[in-house]
Order: structure tokens, then sequence, then C-alpha cells
């Protein structure tokens, strides 16, 4: 029996349950901040992008923590509303504003910012398609940071492969990744693992609730309920193959 892949559902179908969560993928808040600290020379005056952003759970971490001006840009309306809702509360608005387009179309100036961030959403465009794009926008010397789904070892079970190739092609091992990180142009800074919690506490454990309330929200819906069973089969996946992949932060400097 073939499993069902996530592109295969609708978009906006996608994205309204994803609306409704605190992160829309894998990562924490720390995760974020030990990837600022090897970003060198931020001021008051630097330009931050954070592309894909989502709700913007990240996109405020960096605010909080850089003195820069981030312009935050995701291709679905609701969460660009939840971000500059939140920047609003939180008193960021005058240094983060969330704008709706597209990571393979942005709307920027050649060599516009110092820093571009990106959490579990380079895959969409792909890692070296991506990497080679962005580069495009950022300063001499400025850095990229994005998180990228990869393999932890050489080989693994055809279970998890098949699952993880289907949904990312173009997946590979840290060393690969690195490797096309030089290739795109940039010097290799720094590369870490995200951390199981980063999977379960923040983005599993919190779907249960959601899921629920979706199911009950769409009952009888057949496209619903397949969509639902692919998220948990999803997170039961990672607890029987964790071992073999997780998300990598990669963080390079544009040479």
């Amino acid at each position: 029996m073939e499993e069902t892949v996530i592109h295969e559902f609708d978009f906006a179908l996608i994205n309204e349950y994803f609306v409704g969560l605190e992160r829309q993928g894998p990562g924490s808040p720390e995760a974020t901040m030990r990837a600022l600290r090897f970003i060198d020379n931020l001021t008051s005056e630097s330009k931050i992008a954070d592309l894909g952003c989502g709700t913007g759970g990240q996109t405020m971490v960096l605010a909080q923590n850089t003195k820069g001006v981030i312009t935050a840009l995701d291709l679905f309306p609701g969460s660009i509303d939840k971000l500059n809702s939140t920047a609003g509360k939180l008193r960021l608005q005058d240094r983060v504003k969330g704008i709706v387009g597209s990571m393979d179309n942005l709307p920027f100036q050649h060599d516009e910012f110092d820093l571009i961030w990106s959490e579990g959403a380079i895959a969409n465009i792909g890692f070296e398609n991506g990497l080679k794009y962005w580069k495009g926008f950022l300063k001499k010397d400025g850095y990229i940071a994005v998180t990228y789904e990869s393999w932890f070892t050489d080989e693994r079970p055809a279970e998890i492969e098949k699952w993880w190739v289907d949904a990312v092609p173009e997946i590979a091992a840290m060393g690969h990744n690195i490797s096309i990180l030089q290739k795109a142009g940039f010097l290799p800074v720094a590369a870490f693992t995200l951390p199981e919690s980063c999977w379960i506490d923040a983005y599993f454990i919190p779907q249960k609730a959601r899921q629920e309330e979706f199911l009950k929200k769409y009952a009888g819906n057949k496209t619903v309920e397949r969509f639902i069973s692919y998220l948990r089969r999803e997170a039961e996946l990672y607890s029987k193959y964790k071992q073999y992949y997780g998300y990598v932060f990669y963080i390079g400097k544009k040479i």
C-alpha cells in the first residue's frame, strides 16, 4: 500500500491546521538562540530576513535577541496576520514586519540583508537551490542560518528512507550538506543537530489537541482524516527511527 506524502494535501488545509499551533515544525527558542550566537556584528542597522516564517515563533526570538530590523515572509496570509499581531502584542512592530510572499520569488534587493534565517522551510524549494538563490540577497560577509532535514547515518532502514525521500527528495547526510553550503559560496560556520525535545515537546505533543479539534471540526471529512493519519504516522516514525535523522542547523557566511 502506497503511503501518502505531505505534498498531496491541499495547501490551504495544511496551513489552516498549522496556523493554530505555536510552531509549524521542530525547533525551540533555545535552538534559535544557540544558532544566533554564531552570527557576528549584528547592530541596530542590520537587516534580517526570516523566510518561510510561519506564525513567527522563531521571528520573535530573533527580534528579542537582536537589534536589527526583521522582514518575515510566508506564503500563507493567515500566518502573517498572526505574526504581525504577535509583534504588536510584544511591542516589536517597529522592528518586525510580516509580508506575504514566496521564498523562491523574493521581493527584495540584491545585497540587502546582513542575515537570512529560515527554520524548517528551505526544503520546499530545495537546499542547494535555496542557498544559491538566497545568497544573492545577502551582503558580503552576511550570514545564512537554516534548519534542514538530514540523515545522521550513512545507512538506515528502508521504511524511514522511503518516507523521507518521498517528502524531501534531496535529503542527505550532514557532511554532504556542508559541502553544498561551501559550493554555494559560503564559509561553513557551524552545524548542529536539534535535540529530541525540539521534535517531541515543541512539535508532536502540541499537535495532539489540535488534531482532535480538527477532526471534530471536519467530522466525516475523509481528506482531513487522511491528513491527521499522516501527521500521526510522522510522529510514530520519529519515535521508531529518530537515531537515523533529524533537523540540523546549518550556518554559513557569504564569501
